[in-house]
């Protein structure tokens, strides 16, 4: 999956020291991010490649984490017109770009680079929010609120019928691959409670025998996915909601039209039902 980078270590403590010319600068707009692209790889910018346009640079940055021993910072506004082999690019490369490490790097601070364009200002009295100095917080001085970035819990579901795997298609998407089934945990439930409810709530079917099988952080959309398998309980028709989804279908285990990728626990699920190992 896109986190398992070995032998790089990533490491998100927060460690607010200042750049220096070789620290990497992860610059974006929306949801595109700068870097160069050849036919073997992609880089980003280093402080180096920014400092002789962008006056203040070395002033106006946010510490994002390291891999290794490089230091990876946010950097806004800035004037890269300069560069001129390097472009945006929509962060849906980083699915299957490579190095993978550092497309890791990327899509993590685009998540890091959401929450705090999305916390400039105190949701409780409104005045700017200030970083603090030891942890990655927001804080208000006015009236003392405190923001921590906020993770999002959700499922990925196998839901399986001796040799039949349940797949699934996004409604109203741009992703059009097949899927699992898949939600986010509200307030008050547990994960198993989001499986049972979710199924439910998206084919119209019952289920038992819930079992937890991996996790992923998913930066593309902010969230913590944790995969769990589960076997149909009673009549296998589907009854499908056409909001969520575009369609969902049984497939036999040797019928799957699903490759390996190496970006999603999604992926993982499938192929590991598909090659007999669930």
């Amino acid at each position: 999956m896109i986190q398992d980078i070995a032998p790089h270590q990533f490491d998100n403590a927060y460690y607010p020291v200042a750049p220096d010319r070789h620290c990497i600068a992860l610059c974006y707009e929306s949801r595109a991010c700068l870097m160069k692209k050849t036919e073997e790889e992609f880089i980003f910018p280093r402080f180096a490649d920014l400092e002789n346009e962008n006056e203040g640079i070395y002033k106006n940055y946010t510490f994002l984490f390291r891999i290794d021993e490089e230091r990876y910072y946010l950097v806004t506004n800035v004037c890269y017109s300069h560069l001129k082999d390097y472009s945006m690019e929509d962060i849906s490369y980083f699915r299957s770009a490579e190095p993978q490490y550092r497309a890791f790097a990327g899509i993590t601070g685009h998540q890091l680079f959401g929450w705090y364009n999305s916390h400039r200002y105190c949701g409780a009295c409104g005045l700017p929010m200030k970083p603090d100095s030891k942890e990655r917080m927001m804080y208000c001085e006015k009236c003392h609120s405190m923001e921590y970035p906020k993770i999002c819990p959700a499922v990925i579901i196998g839901v399986t019928d001796g040799n039949r795997l349940l797949l699934s298609k996004y409604a109203g998407r741009i992703y059009k691959k097949y899927a699992l089934l898949a939600g986010y945990t509200e307030i008050g439930e547990t994960l198993e409670e989001t499986v049972e409810r979710e199924v439910f709530e998206e084919v119209g079917l019952k289920i038992k025998n819930i079992r937890y099988y991996k996790s992923q952080p998913w930066a593309f959309s902010g969230t913590i996915l944790m995969g769990f398998y589960c076997d149909l309980d009673g009549p296998d028709e589907i009854r499908l909601d056409q909001e969520e989804l575009a369609l969902a279908e049984w497939f036999e285990r040797e019928e799957i039209p699903v490759t390996p990728s190496r970006d999603s626990l999604t992926n993982e699920m499938i192929m590991q039902f598909k090659k007999g190992k669930i």
